[in-house]
Formats: C-alpha cells, structure tokens, sequence
C-alpha cells in the first residue's frame, strides 16, 4: 500500500471497474450453472412463443414448417424440470445441506413459494389470457421441499415411478364433478391446473434428482442429453404409431391416458416432453462447455432472471393490450399485432443490460430479499 489517496477522477472509474466485474463475475463466474441459465432462458422464450405466435400445425420432425409447435407445453415442462434444478441447487446441490442449513433452506424456498403464488395471483388478474405457470409452480416447490434430503438415485426413481403412475390417476382427477361447479374454475386458476401438479411434480422431482447427481458433472450432462433423447423417442414415437388423437382422447379412458398431446398430462406426453426437458438441459450444459457460452450470454442473461422476464411480458402485453384493443383479454387480436419479435428482443436486450449493468433480476431480489427477511440465518427450527 502506498497511502497516496486517490483522485477525485480515479475514484469513479476504480468504482466501475469494480461494478462492472463484479456484475461480470455474477453471470459468468464459477457460482453460475451457464447451461442451467440457457435452458432456463430458452424455456422463457419456449413460453413466450407459446403464447404469442399462431401454432396450427402439431409439431413433427419431418415438416420443418411445423418446428416452432416445439414450443407447445414443452417449453413449460421444461421450466418446470429447472425448477427442480433450482431447489436441488438451493440445498446444496450434489451433497444436501446439514440438517440446521437444510431447514433454514426449507423454510426460505416455502417463503419463496409463497411470494410466487401471490405474484401468480396478481398476473391472473390482469386478465391476459394466458395460463399462468405461478401458481403450479409455487404448490410444485412446497411439495418438493420434504424430498430436498434424498438422493439422486432415490429421486430419479420416485420422478419415473410419479411420471408413470400419475397419468393414470391424473384423469380420474381432472374429470371430477368440482371443477364444473361454481367455484371449481377459480379455484382451478388459483390451483395452476393446467400444469397440474398431482402430475407435474414428477419433472420438478426429475430436476431436483439432477441437482443431486451434479449438473457439473461432463458424465451426467451426457447421460442427461442421451438418456433424455430416448425418453422422448419413446413417448413421441409410440403416440406416432399408435396414431392417439383428441377424438381417442376423447372416447375412453385409455385414449386420455394414451396420447402425446401438449397439456394433456397424458403417460406419452410424460414421458415424451419430460425426456425433451432432460436431452436440452443436458444440451445445454455440453454447450456452455465451449466457446459457445459466449454465444449465448444474452440468452443466459433471461435464464438468470427467469421471473423478471416472465412477468414483464405479460405485464408489458397487459399494458399494451388495455391501450390498443377493447378488452385485456382479447387473445386473438393481440397476437394479429404480431407481438412475438419485439417481446422477445425487447426482453433479451433489457435482461442483458440489466445482468451486465445492474446484476440479478430486479424480482429474483425482491424473492431472495423476502425469503432473507422472513427466514434469518441461522434461525433453527423448534
């Protein structure tokens, strides 16, 4: 140390340097998972083309006109499956927390999971017609939580054992009297129902066995991507051949639980979409291996702050659609707005800003900040 003070003019360009690396070092420093944040980043932008573009066609891999039908419920069993990445990285990732730091961890995810159910709540009420992912999700960390101790081989199992099992029960649920009664479709919205979790927990369980296994791990990124590829050439290619449509869905019980469908939370779509989200997080985890983590920054910037980006577009959509058309919910006039490329570039070019400029998202803090406050550390359970 010399003790010479620095100048007036040092000071602010030492303090940029300073934020800007630390800001650097957030996105791209070892803590950071940059396959997770790509995957996480392309299930946002997977839901907002879901929402936003017309999709007519079933996707099928042999018509390259149908490709963006890719989208349809993948993208958002895909957000689902990082959840449980995101809960097993939470506590402790390849090891589990101790048992002290495990419920403090616990308890922080539970507050997590509150916040997002009402946050969910509040983009329902804007009256954007679209399914809110929120709420299903915020039910899917709290059931979650009792399993965060097990290990991988444990949850891997229980995740295919819920994948197979569920569908069959899931359309006994789903044809219940309650949800035709007056208070079954809010009751519905506010369960996430279209993402039901008595089924959908089987990604976030899938995910969080991830987690464990070690999502760093160059074994588990390529058992990841190969064992995912199979899943979904079963689920896909048995719907294939065994020609299940909406009309078999329809007649029987059977065709409910045989098809491949996007949202019927059929045993085919289980397994078919839960294989896609397995093969592109391992995809993406084999890319950041190489020069392309640099290609794909601003697409890691939207995966490392999924909830801002999510419900600024829905919040901006809301906006401009109460300003321009005669009513919030009018889904068909806005999409002939062509909204999909200026959400989309918009969203990219802010998050990237913001991760460089500012760091984490400006809602993952409030989440971190609420669950921090709630839950002190340390704070030991009676």
């Amino acid at each position: 140390m010399s003790g010479r003070e620095l100048s007036d003019t040092e000071r602010p360009a030492s303090r940029a340097d300073g934020w800007l690396a630390t800001r650097w070092e957030r996105l791209n420093g070892p803590a950071r998972i940059g396959g997770v944040d790509l995957a996480r980043g392309l299930a946002v932008l997977g839901m907002f083309a879901a929402h936003l573009l017309w999709i007519t066609e079933p996707f099928d891999v042999l018509e390259p006109d149908t490709w963006i039908a890719v989208v349809s419920g993948r993208s958002s069993i895909l957000f689902a499956t990082l959840a449980g990445v995101s809960i097993g990285l939470m506590t402790g990732g390849r090891m589990p927390l101790p048992p002290a730091s495990m419920a403090t961890a616990r308890r922080r995810l539970a507050v997590r999971a509150g916040l997002l159910w009402v946050l969910g709540i509040l983009l329902i009420a804007t009256g954007v017609p679209v399914y809110v992912i929120l709420p299903a999700y915020a039910l899917m960390f709290l059931l979650a939580l009792p399993l965060a101790s097990l290990p991988a081989r444990a949850l891997l199992l229980l995740a295919g054992a819920l994948a197979v099992i569920m569908p069959f029960v899931q359309v006994f649920l789903d044809a219940l009297p309650f949800w035709g009664s007056p208070v079954g479709a809010p009751i519905s919205l506010a369960l996430g129902w279209h993402y039901p979790f008595t089924t959908w927990i089987a990604f976030v369980v899938a995910g969080l066995g991830v987690a464990r296994a070690g999502v760093t791990r160059l074994r588990v990124q390529v058992w990841l991507m190969l064992a995912g590829t199979v899943l979904a050439a079963i689920g896909y290619g048995l719907g294939a051949a065994t020609g299940s449509d909406p009309a078999a869905e329809a007649a029987s019980y059977l065709g409910a639980v045989w098809t491949a469908r996007p949202h019927s939370t059929g045993l085919l779509e289980v397994i078919g979409s839960g294989g896609f989200a397995l093969a592109v997080l391992g995809l993406c985890l084999l890319a950041c291996r190489t020069v392309l983590v640099w290609v794909v920054l601003p697409l890691r910037a939207v995966g490392a702050m999924p909830l801002t980006a999510y419900t600024l577009q829905l919040a901006v959509w809301g906006v401009i659609a109460a300003s321009v058309l005669d009513r919030v919910g009018d889904l068909t006039g806005f999409r002939d707005l062509q909204p999909f490329w200026p959400l989309t570039i918009g969203t990219i070019v802010l998050c990237t800003a913001w991760a460089l400029l500012v760091g984490r998202g400006p809602l993952e803090t409030l989440l971190d900040a609420g669950s921090r406050f709630a839950v002190p550390a340390g704070r030991v359970p009676r």
